[in-house]
């Protein structure tokens, strides 16, 4: 299994519901990765993209407590066991957990590898990424892309568990 996320220099990943940032760069890896794919979030990520309806040409899996709560075109589990039984459906290399906060921190110790992008910039977050560079389980392989965008440079980067 793989994560994708993007990241502030703090770890940061998201505020009141949202994304920190909006890079051009990082979406259009984010699509090219998760296309064809299974994308695992919880139900606030979810209703955080536009129109609030699944992400085309993926399998949109969504992980929420609330049972009266249906995605437009997603998937919905209600409990980790449920998702668990899901994903034994896919292939494991072709699923990606996307966020948020809480799906990160309870799927990271499955990931084997985390596609980062580290944006070079603080800004005021409510949701955190696990600090990977902090975490012994993981190693920053390889920078796959370096860019700037509104004066504001960011790398993707490839971790793998050691």
């Amino acid at each position: 299994m793989k994560m994708i996320v993007a990241a502030d220099r703090n770890w940061g990943i998201g505020r009141d519901g949202d994304l920190l940032v909006h890079i051009p760069g990082d979406m259009e890896f984010f699509k090219k990765q998760t296309m064809g794919n299974a994308v695992v979030m919880g139900r606030k990520t979810f209703e955080s993209f536009p129109g609030k309806k699944a992400l085309p040409g993926r399998t949109n899996i969504v992980l929420t407590g609330n049972c009266s709560w249906h995605g437009d075109g997603a998937v919905v589990v209600h409990s980790r066991e449920e998702l668990d039984r899901m994903l034994e459906q896919h292939e494991t290399d072709r699923v990606y957990i996307i966020g948020g906060g809480q799906i990160y921190r309870e799927y990271l110790e499955q990931c084997d590898t985390v596609y980062v992008t580290h944006i070079d910039a603080a800004y005021e977050a409510d949701t955190w990424f696990p600090d990977l560079e902090a975490d012994k389980r993981f190693i920053m392989k390889e920078t796959l892309f370096t860019g700037e965008w509104k004066g504001v440079s960011y790398r993707i980067c490839c971790w793998k568990k050691k």
